[in-house]
């Protein structure tokens, strides 16, 4: 079954090294919903920059391009 998962956020989460991993380097947890290597931000989220407060955005998974937009009902 096909579903619409609502991202809000438009930009990684940071987990600061102090708390893990012990490695010393920062790991950033992909929020937006377009990195190929999930659970890790790979960058994909600077498609998300033009994104306007009260759209739905629908983004093509191989281009990470925006194939369609509409205002937000909820």
């Amino acid at each position: 079954m096909a579903r619409l998962v609502r991202h809000e956020q438009t930009a990684p989460y940071r987990i600061d090294p102090a708390d893990f991993p012990k490695d010393g380097k920062s790991l950033f947890i992909c929020a937006c919903g377009l990195t190929s290597t999930p659970p890790r931000c790979d960058a994909s989220h600077k498609a998300c920059k033009p994104e306007v407060p009260g759209m739905i955005y629908i983004y093509d998974p191989a281009t990470k391009g925006v194939t369609d937009s509409r205002p937000d009902a909820r």
